[in-house]
C-alpha cells in the first residue's frame, strides 16, 4: 500500500498538470499573443504590399475610366485620381486597423489557436504564404475586375430599366407619382 499511494499521488500530479496544460490553451487569447501573431505574420509590412499591389489594377481600372470617358472628363483626371488613391494607401491608418482587429482576434481564437497560428506562420510554408499573398492578391484581383465589371454594368443596366419602367408607368397613370429608390 506504501509503494501503490506515492505511484497513484505522481499519476495524480501528471494528469492535473496535462489537465492544468489543456486549461490553458483553452483561455482566450492574449492582447499580447494576438500582437505575437500579428508580428509573426508581418501584418503591417504584409498589408501595405498586398494595398501597394492593389493599386496597379486600380490604376488599370482608372485609365480604362478615363479612355471610355476622355472627351467628358478633364486632361489630368487619370493623373489626379491615381493621385489620390496613392494618398489613401500612404495615410492609411495602419495603428488604428490592428488595434480594433486585436478583440476580433482574442473572440475568435484561444490561447492554443494562437500559439498554432504563431508556429504555422513561423514554418517555411507559412512564411512563403506571407510572402507570396501580396502578389496572389493583385493577381487574383486582376482576375476579378472583368467579371465584377461585368457584373456591376448588368445590374446598373438593369436598374436604369427598371427606373425607365417606372417613370413610364407613373406617366400612364395620371395624379401618382412612380416611387423611385435612389442612393
Amino acid at each position: 500500500m506504501r509503494r501503490f499511494l506515492p505511484l497513484m499521488g505522481m499519476c495524480l500530479a501528471l494528469a492535473m498538470g496535462s489537465a492544468a496544460q489543456q486549461a490553458a490553451s483553452d483561455v482566450p487569447a492574449s492582447k499580447e499573443d494576438v500582437q505575437k501573431l500579428l508580428d509573426v505574420m508581418n501584418s503591417r509590412e504584409m498589408t501595405t504590399k498586398m494595398m501597394e499591389a492593389m493599386l496597379r489594377p486600380m490604376h488599370e481600372m482608372t485609365h480604362e475610366q478615363f479612355l471610355k470617358n476622355k472627351d467628358k472628363l478633364p486632361a489630368d483626371f487619370e493623373e489626379r485620381m491615381n493621385k489620390r488613391m496613392d494618398e489613401f494607401i500612404r495615410n492609411f491608418p495602419f495603428d488604428e486597423i490592428y488595434q480594433s482587429m486585436v478583440p476580433v482576434y482574442q473572440k475568435h481564437f484561444t490561447k492554443g489557436d494562437v500559439d498554432a497560428l504563431v508556429a504555422f506562420y513561423s514554418s517555411p510554408t507559412g512564411q512563403k504564404l506571407l510572402k507570396e499573398m501580396p502578389e496572389i492578391m493583385a493577381e487574383a484581383m486582376q482576375n476579378m475586375l472583368p467579371v465584377l465589371r461585368q457584373k456591376t454594368e448588368a445590374l446598373q443596366q438593369s436598374v436604369q430599366e427598371e427606373v425607365a419602367q417606372m417613370l413610364k408607368d407613373a406617366e400612364a397613370k395620371p395624379g401618382k407619382k412612380a416611387e423611385v429608390i435612389s442612393n
